[in-house]
């Protein structure tokens, strides 16, 4: 499986990335060692969308705080760069895509990313892994 992350980055060329206690959605708390990512600087601060793919050199689940009953799933992951994005894409590319139900990638990665502002670790479809592929 493939996996997208969406969160501040302040280095957009460095050879790893390293993010801590990143919350999860729609299955990234699956994330492991060996797996696919591809990396998006959040626009939330100042970041411009997808800038990396690389693999997941490490992941580590983060434990659940005692006496909390809803907790969204957390985890820490280090990542190697194995390629930068040549073309763009972030929420003006994705904002078209609000056909929740029509299966396009274009479409699943505005909902998974967009609809909600929040910086995340998602995983995503063969389909959208193949399309985010194109940019690079």
């Amino acid at each position: 499986m493939a996996f997208a992350i969406k969160a501040e980055i302040s280095d957009l060329r460095p050879k790893t990335f390293a993010f801590a206690a990143q919350k999860t959605m729609y299955g990234g708390k699956h994330v492991a060692e060996g797996d696919t990512v591809f990396v998006f600087a959040s626009e939330n601060e100042g970041g411009h969308g997808l800038i990396a793919r690389g693999v997941v050199m490490s992941a580590e689940a983060i434990a659940r705080k005692r006496g909390i009953i809803r907790q969204t799933p957390r985890v820490s992951v280090t990542i190697r760069r194995t390629a930068l994005a040549k073309r763009s894409l972030g929420r003006s590319e994705l904002k078209h895509f609000t056909d929740w139900n029509d299966g396009q990638p274009g479409t699943e990665l505005n909902f998974k990313f967009y609809r909600q502002a929040t910086n995340k670790i998602a995983g995503i479809s063969d389909e959208a892994a193949a399309f985010l592929d194109e940019f690079f």
